[in-house]
Formats: structure tokens, sequence, C-alpha cells
């Protein structure tokens, strides 16, 4: 999983056919999505349960990109190996998961998988100062985390543009998770995010039956993108 600063389409199969999650991890894959993004939460520290490492190693020989795993989970670090050996290549957690995010941090990356860390809508940009050498990834939750189909919170592009430049020249990919969709994602792309986390505005219309409609979403979420995050060059 090598850096690059281009947009990257990482549909989250929360919003896709649970009855169905191999096939569905294969179609968007077959329709140009860049990664799968697995959004785990636990009831506690989000109010919604989905899944856990079983389910991600059950759908790992279904995805030939990256699994994205996003742990909204609290304890973090009793489940890493959990998720290393289910084959996640970046596992994500919440710096507001618990108090020794440092810690985390390094278990994850000791494993030999990208860490990433996540940030609230209410969490500023400046507590990721002490951890640049730590992470891989920051994602930036644009709606309050633990249901999927929210509405975008614009308060955050201001936050996506702080982080940009905490960032600076490292090669830290910036993703955004919530509300992502063709309207919102010149917003995001423009501020200087580069992975984008889409559910609705993926799987919304489409099948494993009907898997073009999935590759005509990620077009035009992807296009509408890398139009905006052409000032930034």
């Amino acid at each position: 999983m090598s850096f690059s600063s281009n947009i990257k389409i990482a549909p989250s199969i929360l919003a896709s056919d649970f009855s169905n999650f191999g096939a569905e991890c294969k179609a968007i894959e077959a329709e140009g999505c860049d990664w799968v993004h697995v959004d785990v939460m636990d009831g506690h520290f989000v109010p919604n349960i989905t899944f856990g490492s079983q389910m991600c190693k059950a759908i790992r020989p279904y995805i030939k990109t990256i699994m994205d795993v996003h742990l909204m989970i609290a304890p973090v670090d009793p489940f890493i190996d959990a998720f290393v050996e289910a084959g996640a290549d970046l596992i994500t957690a919440h710096i507001e998961s618990g108090p020794h995010i440092h810690r985390t941090l390094q278990a994850i990356k000791s494993c030999g998988v990208k860490a990433g860390i996540a940030l609230n809508p209410g969490t500023p940009a400046a507590s990721i100062i002490n951890l640049l050498d730590l992470i891989d990834l920051v994602c930036v939750m644009t709606v309050n985390p633990g249901f999927g189909g929210q509405q975008f919170l614009h308060s955050q592009v201001k936050k996506i543009k702080e982080i940009r430049e905490i960032i600076g020249g490292r090669e830290i990919n910036i993703q955004v998770d919530g509300g992502i969709t063709r309207e919102t994602s010149p917003l995001v792309a423009e501020a200087g995010a580069n992975v984008l986390v889409a559910g609705s505005a993926v799987f919304n219309g489409g099948s494993v039956d009907k898997t073009d409609v999935y590759g005509k979403n990620i077009k035009l979420i992807r296009s509408a993108a890398e139009d905006a995050a052409k000032a930034l060059r």
C-alpha cells in the first residue's frame, strides 16, 4: 500500500447488501473503486452494532485492493491482532476511543499494517499534531459516527484545510467519511482530501445483478472530486 495523492474512492460496505458481502466487494472493485471501507461499530463507542473481525476475515478473499478497516469501537487495543489476522491493510482508530492513542497507533504499526486516526466532528484538527510520525491516514468524520446515510456537515471542510496545512509535505492520506456524494466530493477534494468514503452514493440503485450502477456512481464522485482537486496543483 504505497502512498499516492490521487483521488481514491472507498465505498463503505455498510451500505451494501449484507446477505451478499463477498459479491458486493467483488462488484465494486470490478466497477473501479480503489479501496473497500469496512465500518466496525460496537454499540458502545457509537450507537450501532455492525460486524467484527470474523466478517472481515470472511470477505478478505474477495478483496484484491485495500481492506480499509475503520474501528468505531472502544477499547481498541485488545482487538488489533484479530483485525490484522483478518487481513486488514489499514486500521483506523478514533482519537476519542481511549486515553492512550499513541500506544494504540504503535500497536497497529508494530503489526506491519498502516495506521489511521479518525476525528469526530467536535474534535479539532490540532489534536493530530503529536501523532504525525505514527500515522498514514487522518479520517475526518463529516457526520457523527454510528449510522450511514447522514447529512454532510459543512463545518468540517475548514478542518480538512487545517489538517492539510498541519500535514504539510508528509505522505499522509486525508480521508473523509460521511455524506460524500457527487455534490459534496468537490468540497472535500478542494480542501485537500484524497480518500473519499461513500456508502449510499455508490450503492443506491444498484445490486450485484446491476453493477454498472456502482460504476457510474463511482465515476461521477471521482470526476467531480478530481476536477476540484486540480485547484490544489
